[in-house]
């Protein structure tokens, strides 16, 4: 059954559930991660590509596997190898996601 067909049943349970209950499915559905991710704050050097570019941004959370970036850097791609350095940490990271924010750039990176 395609999801579209689902959404009105999805819907409909979460009508029928008490309001606190509704909420807090919502938040289990849309965060589905396996760690918890706290706040940081500092500036991240990331180097990667050939040639070597280096570029600068600021963490914006982290979690004992990898963190997340704010930064302007539009070139650097998911599933490239860099290596970073930031207040907590330094070594290497695989780029697992970027979603353009505003005029910036987010990106999640997993610790390798």
């Amino acid at each position: 059954m395609s999801r579209r067909a689902l959404e009105p049943r999805i819907t409909l349970l979460a009508e029928k559930a008490a309001p606190e209950e509704a909420e807090e499915s919502v938040a289990v559905a849309s965060d589905q991660r396996r760690e918890q991710r706290r706040p940081a704050d500092g500036l991240v050097t990331v180097r990667f590509g050939e040639p070597q570019r280096e570029m600068q941004g600021r963490l914006v959370d982290i979690s004992t596997s990898g963190f997340r970036i704010a930064h302007d850097c539009r070139t650097l791609e998911s599933g490239q190898t860099v290596e970073f350095s930031h207040p907590e940490a330094q070594g290497k990271a695989r780029v697992v996601w970027n979603r353009i924010a505003g005029t910036g750039v987010e990106s999640g990176l997993v610790l390798l």
